[in-house]
């Protein structure tokens, strides 16, 4: 009698589980999760401030970041004392968040409620230090902490 070659019924088993493990640890890998996506957020954030603060010293003009539960956006104050938003600019142009709804808290609390949360860029190159936490519609945060002096880092 001669063997039939081939496979095992338990070695294509076997197959079939590593396989199982390997796609379902890269599906894992390549699907950001809310928290991921939120970190990514606020470390382009900061960066974004970060440039804010240094484009308000060099052109020498107040630069703001306005932003909602949706969106945010960078606004520049005219020679007529408006504030006008960036335009033609590919860096400080509006941008939607990842996971939005966002609830934007600062700290130092501005002094007057507004609608919009807004941080001004003065001339100076010394600010006062503030921290932005960034709360997600699940509960998660995390905090983007300014030290006054031009740098931003993501908690």
């Amino acid at each position: 009698m001669r063997r039939e070659r081939g496979f095992t019924l338990i070695e294509l088993l076997v197959v079939m589980v590593i396989l199982g493990i390997i796609l379902g640890l890269v599906s894992l890998n390549a699907l950001p999760g809310q928290k991921q996506s939120m970190q990514q957020d606020a470390k382009r954030i900061a960066l974004l401030l970060q440039l804010a603060r240094d484009e308000a010293i060099v052109r020498n003009r107040q630069i703001a970041f306005e932003a909602g539960p949706e969106n945010y956006r960078f606004m520049i104050r005219n020679d007529n004392k408006q504030w006008e938003q960036v335009v033609n600019d590919d860096l400080l142009r509006e941008r939607e968040f990842k996971n939005a709804p966002v609830t934007l808290l600062l700290d130092p609390a501005p002094p007057l409620p507004e609608p919009t949360l807004r941080i001004i860029f003065g001339r100076e190159p010394v600010d006062k230090p503030f921290v932005l936490n960034m709360v997600s519609s699940d509960g998660a945060s995390i905090a983007i902490r300014a030290d006054g002096i031009g740098h931003f880092t993501v908690d």
